[in-house]
């Protein structure tokens, strides 16, 4: 709210406040469980995708929910919680026969112990505010807060975004932010993939050359990747060049005979990968003998 506060009042040289699209964490707020109510009963029943509009502390707050990946974060946080309760029944079963007297190998396991190593594996699962470790108390105990759980469950799905733009329908919303993440692929892609930086050049002249060469190489990243979505190859850019890299081209020379070229055998993966991109195969006119 603080940072909604602070953009509102940024104008721009014309004098015209500053347009926004903000992302809503809206696990971190239970005021939209009740707020929520009335869309999560068409959401429940949605087979695909709805948006809707509704006012959220004097702004607009546009709400996309997906219910195909709300099934699927659901059923992955359930069964996150299953294993963890599994593990948790496991360490139960080991204090309690260490305290009947039972020998097992390994070290013996305190319940303190216990308490430190599940909470880790709770942690690394980013499930802490739902399965609750009691790291006071003197036994291995935990419990799972149903509440959080379903609020999480509430959120599965849904795109929370707070903009004061007036002239944008709710799905043009989401499809400009939606755009804006695609553009922050791009800068990963420039930062990973193409490794634009680090840049070791001292003329401004030649870091702009560089910087050129990474774009370019982003706009046939992009070309690449619609093309192999658009072939149905289920690879990304960096998995179809993997293939590709493994071509080579060869050039042999025997004595003073006239060198002898040749590209190495391409297999059916490889040709798959190239009539996706629409790429035609290298080949040579003709194959010389070795005799």
């Amino acid at each position: 709210m603080d940072n909604m506060e602070e953009i509102s009042k940024i104008k721009l040289p014309s004098g015209q406040a500053l347009e926004f699209i903000l992302a809503v964490p809206g696990r971190r707020y239970s005021d939209f469980t009740a707020l929520l109510g009335t869309f999560q009963e068409k959401a429940l029943c949605a087979e695909a995708e709805i948006i809707e509009e509704l006012q959220w502390s004097g702004s607009r707050l546009v709400v996309a929910h997906n219910p195909q990946r709300a099934k699927e974060q659901t059923e992955m946080r359930r069964k996150r919680i299953a294993e963890l309760e599994q593990k948790a029944a496991s360490l139960a079963e080991k204090l309690d026969g260490q305290d009947k007297g039972d020998v097992r190998k390994g070290r013996k396991l305190s319940d303190s112990g216990a308490k430190a190593r599940f909470y880790h594996e709770v942690c690394d699962t980013h499930l802490a505010r739902i399965v609750k470790v009691d790291l006071k108390s003197d036994r291995f105990t935990y419990e799972i807060d149903e509440k959080a759980q379903a609020q999480a469950e509430l959120m599965d799905g849904k795109l929370l975004l707070v903009t004061n733009v007036a002239d944008l329908t709710p799905k043009e919303v989401v499809l400009r932010y939606k755009a804006l993440a695609d553009i922050e692929r791009g800068f990963r892609v420039l930062k990973s993939e193409i490794e634009i930086a680090p840049v070791y050049h001292r003329l401004p002249e030649r870091i702009r050359a560089h910087a050129m060469l990474c774009f370019m190489a982003l706009i046939v990243y992009r070309v690449m990747r619609e093309r192999l979505t658009l072939a149905k190859t289920g690879l990304s850019p960096e998995r179809a060049l993997a293939h590709l890299r493994k071509l080579q081209r060869h050039s042999v020379i025997i004595n003073d005979a006239a060198p002898m070229t040749g590209i190495s055998s391409i297999n059916s993966q490889q040709s798959d990968v190239l009539t996706a991109l629409n790429v035609k195969k290298p080949s040579e006119k003709a194959q010389l003998s070795l005799w």
